[in-house]
C-alpha cells in the first residue's frame, strides 16, 4: 500500500493529524507491506510508526526575562500600565500596614510605653479597624493615652 494511505490510517488510529505521524525511514519496505488497519496497529506497537510531539513555544526567553525582573530590572516607567494603586494589591498593602503597626504596638508594650487599663487591647482593635494611617499615629496614640 502507498505510504500516504498508511499515514492516513495511522493518523486515525493515533488520533492525531497526518503531519504528526512519524514513520521510520529505514523500515519503509516493511511499512509498504502492511495492508490492513490491524497491520498498521502492529507497526505502531513495534515502534515503527510513532506519534510526534506537539510543537511547543520555547520558554527560554520568558525565563531570562523573569530572572531580570527578579533582580529588579525592567520595571521602569515604560514598562508600567495602570496606576500605582492598580499595580499594588490592596489586600497586600493593608497586610503590610497592619503588621508593621502591630509590631510597633508590641514594642511599645515591651518598653512599658502603653499604660492604662486595657489600652493595649483598645489600640490593637483600632489597628484592626484601619483607624491609623501609619506607625507614627500608633505611637502618638499610645503616648497620648499615657498622660
Amino acid at each position: 500500500m502507498q505510504l500516504n494511505k498508511i499515514k492516513k490510517i495511522a493518523a486515525g488510529i493515533l488520533k492525531v493529524g497526518e503531519s504528526r505521524v512519524w514513520m521510520d525511514p529505514d523500515k519503509t519496505p516493511r511499512i509498504k507491506e502492511s495492508i490492513t488497519k490491524d497491520d498498521v496497529r502492529n507497526l505502531i506497537k513495534e515502534g515503527i510508526i510513532k506519534k510526534r510531539k506537539k510543537a511547543e513555544h520555547s520558554r527560554s526567553r520568558a525565563r531570562k526575562l523573569k530572572e531580570k525582573k527578579r533582580k529588579g530590572r525592567k520595571r521602569g516607567y515604560g514598562k508600567r500600565k495602570g496606576s500605582g494603586k492598580a499595580r499594588a494589591k490592596k489586600k497586600m498593602e493593608w497586610i503590610k500596614k497592619v503588621r508593621s503597626q502591630r509590631r510597633t504596638l508590641k514594642e511599645l508594650k515591651e518598653k512599658k510605653l502603653v499604660k492604662g487599663k486595657g489600652m493595649y487591647g483598645k489600640i490593637y482593635k483600632m489597628i484592626k479597624g484601619n483607624y491609623f494611617k501609619g506607625k507614627k499615629y500608633v505611637e502618638e496614640m499610645a503616648k497620648g493615652a499615657k498622660k
